[in-house]
C-alpha cells in the first residue's frame, strides 16, 4: 500500500540559510560551542564578583518642577539637599520624663558621631517634633547625600545605633528613603526565582516524558541570564543602570529564554518524529522555528528600545539591559541548543522513540487531534468565539481606566519593618499628611521675606494640615518651607494639592512679591514623574505598535493580519493593566492599596507586547506555511493550531508560572510586574491565541493573506519558512 509523506524542503550547502549555517557549525563543532557559552558566563561571573556592581538610580527628570526645587537646594544649601531621616520614638508614659529624656538625648549624641552623618535635630528642641499628648516625637538626621548613594552598611549602623535605646516601654523606628532602601537591600533573596524554575521543569517534564529533553531549555536559560546579569554588571560601573535591573532582567530572561529553547527544541523533535536525521532535524529546527524566534525576539527588543522615546533617563537603563537579555537569550537558543542537541541528541532520540512506541501501544490519537477539533468548533462559531471573549477582555481592562501612577512608600511595607513601623507612628501623632511633606523653595532678593508672606497663604489653601514657618539656607536669596498635606502621600488629594499650589496659589504669591517659588520633595517628584510617563505613553504606544506591525506586514506580507496582531495584543495588555488595578490600586483580596508603580505599566507593555508577538509569530508561521502549501485558509487555520497549540500553552504555562513566583517577591514593583506579565501571557495564550485569533482568521478568510498590489511591489520579501525543493 503506498503511502504519502510530507514534502519536506532538501538542505543543500549551496543556498544554504544563514541559520542552516549556524545550526550546521554549532552541531559539528558543539564542543567549541558549548565551550565558548561557559567561558563567557565564568569569565563574567569572575569578573563581577572581582570588580563588584555600581547600580546607581537615576530619578532626576530635567525641567520638572521639582527637580528644578532640588537644584536650587543644591546649590545653595548642599546640606538641605541631602537625604534625611527620621528617628521616631514612643512612649505610652510620655517622652518629657527624665528617664526617657535622658535614653533618647543619649542615643542622639551617639546618632551624631556617626559617619555620613551631617547634622542631629533633637525632639526636644522643636516643639513642633513633640505629638500634641507627648508620646510620639521625631528626630531629624541630616545625611551627607542622597539616599541613592548612600552605602547601606552605613545606613546600617544608624538603625542598629538607634535601636539598641529601645526597650521598657520605649519604641524606637526610623524612616526616610534611605532607611527603605537598606531594608529593600536585606530583604533581597531567590526565593522567586528558584519557585519558578522549579515550576517550570516538572511542567517541561510532564512535556516531553524525559527529564533530560526538559533541562535542556533550563539550561539555555540559565546560561543566557547568567551571562546577561554579568554583562550589565559590569556595565553599571560606566552607564547608570538602577538597582532594581537584575530581578526584572531574571524575570524576563527565565521566561523569554525557557520559551524561546522550548520553540526551537518542540520543532527539533518534530522533525525527529517524521524521521529526519539528528543533524538534519537541527538545520530544519533552525531554519524554521529559529527564524521565528529571531523575528520574535527582534520584537521585544524593538518594544523595549521603544522606551527611549519617553526620554526618562531612569526607564532607559533598565530597557536596554533587558533588551540585552532577550538578545543574548535569541543567541543562546540559536547556537548554544545546537551544541546541546548534538551531544546529548542520541539520548533525546531514544526518548522520542519510546514516547512513540508507548502511543503506539495505548492507541492513542496523534499529536494534534485534539487542536484540530478545536479549532474546527471554533470555526462553526466564529462570531461567538470572538464577541464573547472580547468583551470579557475590554470588561477586565476597564479598571485600568483609573489607574493611578506613583511609587509605593513605606505605608506599603510589611508591618515588621522598622520604616512601615515610624510611618505608622507619625500618622498617629501627627497626621497622615507627615509621612509625604512638600518642600517650597521660594527664592529672590528678599526670600526669607517673600517666604513669610507665603506662609498664610499656604495654610489657607484648600488640603493643607500645616506650614512650617521659613527655614534659612546658607543663601541669603534662598528659604524654605515645609507644607504638610491632610491627606496620605499615595492619596489623590495629595496630588490634588500640588496642582492646586503650583497653577493657583503660588503663581499669584510670585506676581505679588517677584520671586519664585518651587513645589518640591519626593512627594511632588512621585507626581512629576508620573505625570511624565502618562504624557509620554501615548507616543511610546504609537511607535511600538507602528513598528510591530510593519515588522509583521513584511513577514506575512498582509494588511490586515498586522492590524488584527496589534489590537489582540492591546487588549492583552489593557486585561492585564485592569486586574493591576484592581488588586494593588483597589485593594482586592486584601492587598494594602496604593499607587501602581509609574515603572510597571509601561515596562509591562513593552515586554508583554513583545512576547505577544511570539506566540502571533509561532502561530501564523504554521499557518502560513500551510496556506502556502494548499491555498485553503479554513485548513491552514486547522492544521497551523494543531501544530502549534500544544507547544504555545506549555509555553505560556512555563511563563506564567515563572512570572507568577515573583508575587512571592516582598517587593511592590516585582509583584506587580509577576502578576501583570503572568495574567498577560495567560489570556494572551489561552484567550486570545487558542480562541480569537482562530476565530478572527477563519472570519477573514483568503482576505487574512490579502495585500494590495502597490505594497506588494515595494515591500521586501522575508520568509519565516524556508522554501525548499520537495523530494
Amino acid at each position: 500500500m503506498a503511502t504519502t509523506t510530507e514534502p519536506r524542503p532538501t538542505f543543500t550547502r549551496r543556498g544554504a540559510s544563514v541559520f542552516e549555517r549556524l545550526a550546521s557549525w554549532s552541531y559539528r563543532r558543539r564542543w567549541w560551542a558549548l565551550l565558548a557559552w561557559v567561558a563567557v558566563l565564568g569569565g563574567v561571573t569572575v569578573a563581577t564578583q572581582v570588580i563588584g556592581s555600581d547600580y546607581h538610580n537615576d530619578f532626576s527628570l530635567p525641567g520638572a518642577e521639582s527637580q528644578r526645587a532640588l537644584d536650587t537646594l543644591e546649590r545653595h544649601s548642599p546640606a538641605q539637599a541631602g537625604a534625611s531621616v527620621q528617628i521616631v520614638v514612643s512612649d505610652p508614659n510620655g517622652l518629657a520624663t527624665q528617664a526617657t529624656r535622658q535614653r533618647v538625648e543619649g542615643m542622639l549624641a551617639e546618632v551624631r558621631g556617626l559617619p555620613r552623618v551631617v547634622d542631629v535635630r533633637s525632639l526636644y528642641a522643636d516643639p513642633t517634633a513633640l505629638s500634641r499628648d507627648g508620646t510620639i516625637g521625631y528626630a531629624t538626621v541630616a545625611l551627607d547625600g542622597d539616599s541613592e548613594n548612600l552605602p547601606v552598611a552605613d545606613v546600617r549602623r544608624v538603625i542598629d545605633t538607634a535601636q539598641r535605646a529601645g526597650g521598657d516601654g520605649l519604641q524606637v523606628e526610623l524612616a526616610g528613603d534611605a532607611i527603605r532602601a537598606a531594608e529593600e537591600t536585606e530583604g533581597e533573596g531567590g526565593t522567586a526565582e528558584g519557585a519558578g524554575m522549579l515550576a517550570a521543569l516538572v511542567i517541561l517534564v510532564l512535556l516531553f516524558g524525559s527529564l533530560l529533553a526538559a533541562s535542556l531549555p533550563i539550561v539555555i536559560a540559565v546560561f543566557a541570564v547568567g551571562s546577561s546579569i554579568g554583562l550589565i554588571t559590569l556595565a553599571s560601573h560606566v552607564a547608570t543602570v538602577a538597582d532594581f535591573t537584575p530581578p526584572l532582567m531574571l524575570l524576563v530572561g527565565l521566561g523569554v529564554g525557557i520559551d524561546y529553547a522550548l520553540l526551537v527544541f518542540t520543532r527539533y523533535r518534530g522533525e525527529l518524529a517524521a524521521g529526519v536525521d539528528r543533524e538534519r532535524a537541527v538545520r530544519s529546527a533552525l531554519d524554521t522555528a529559529g527564524r521565528t524566534v529571531f523575528f520574535a525576539g527582534c520584537t521585544v527588543i524593538i518594544a523595549l528600545l521603544g522606551l527611549v522615546v519617553l526620554g526618562l533617563g531612569s526607564l532607559q537603563g533598565v530597557a536596554v539591559a533587558i533588551a540585552v537579555t532577550v538578545l543574548v537569550t535569541m543567541v543562546a537558543a540559536l547556537t548554544l541548543l545546537p551544541a546541546l542537541l548534538a551531544i546529548v541528541g542520541r539520548r533525546v532520540e531514544r526518548s522520542i522513540e519510546r514516547g512513540a512506541q508507548r502511543r503506539l501501544r495505548r492507541a492513542r490519537p496523534p499529536e494534534g487531534s485534539g487542536w484540530r477539533r478545536w479549532a474546527a468548533l471554533v470555526q462553526r462559531r466564529p462570531w461567538l468565539a470572538t464577541v464573547l471573549p472580547v468583551a470579557g477582555l475590554l470588561a477586565l481592562a476597564a479598571p485600568a481606566l483609573d489607574m493611578r501612577l506613583g511609587f509605593a512608600d513605606a505605608g506599603n511595607g510589611p508591618e515588621s519593618a522598622t520604616s512601615r513601623q515610624a510611618y505608622d507612628l507619625l500618622a498617629t501623632g501627627f497626621g497622615p499628611g507627615f509621612n509625604g511633606p512638600l518642600v517650597v523653595v521660594v527664592s529672590g532678593p528678599v526670600a526669607s521675606g517673600a517666604a513669610a508672606s507665603a506662609q498664610g497663604a499656604i495654610e489657607a489653601t484648600q488640603g493643607v494640615a500645616a506650614v512650617t514657618p521659613p527655614l534659612p539656607t546658607n543663601s541669603p536669596d534662598v528659604a524654605t518651607l515645609i507644607v504638610f498635606p491632610q491627606s496620605k502621600p499615595q492619596d489623590a488629594g495629595t496630588d490634588e494639592l500640588v496642582n492646586r499650589l503650583r497653577t493657583d496659589v503660588l503663581p499669584a504669591l510670585a506676581g505679588q512679591t517677584g520671586a519664585t517659588y518651587l513645589v518640591g520633595g519626593s512627594t511632588a517628584a512621585v507626581v512629576d514623574f508620573s505625570d511624565a510617563v502618562a504624557d509620554r505613553l501615548p507616543l511610546f504606544v504609537v511607535v511600538v505598535v507602528g513598528l510591530s506591525m510593519l515588522l509583521l506586514a513584511v513577514v506575512f506580507r498582509s494588511l490586515l493580519i498586522p492590524i488584527k496582531a496589534a489590537v489582540l495584543n492591546l487588549l492583552s495588555v489593557g486585561a492585564s493593566m485592569g486586574i493591576i488595578t484592581l488588586i494593588f490600586q483597589q485593594g482586592a483580596f486584601g492587598v494594602t492599596p496604593g499607587p501602581i508603580e509609574a515603572y510597571v505599566p509601561v515596562m509591562i507593555f513593552a515586554i508583554v507586547f513583545g512576547l505577544s508577538m511570539d506566540y502571533e509569530v509561532f502561530l501564523l508561521a504554521r499557518m502560513h506555511e500551510e496556506w502556502e502549501r494548499g491555498r485553503d485558509a479554513a485548513a491552514a487555520i486547522r492544521e497551523g493550531l494543531a501544530t502549534t497549540g500544544r507547544v504555545v500553552t506549555a509555553a505560556a504555562a512555563i511563563m506564567i508560572v515563572v512570572f507568577g513566583a515573583f508575587v512571592l517577591s516582598p517587593d511592590r514593583m516585582l509583584q506587580q510586574f509577576g502578576l501583570g506579565l503572568a495574567v498577560a501571557v495567560f489570556l494572551d495564550a489561552v484567550v486570545i491565541r487558542c480562541l480569537i485569533l482562530p476565530a478572527v482568521m477563519h472570519l477573514l478568510g483568503a482576505r487574512a493573506w490579502w495585500l494590495p498590489d502597490a505594497l506588494a511591489r515595494r515591500m521586501p520579501k522575508v520568509a519565516l519558512e524556508r522554501r525548499g525543493h520537495t523530494s
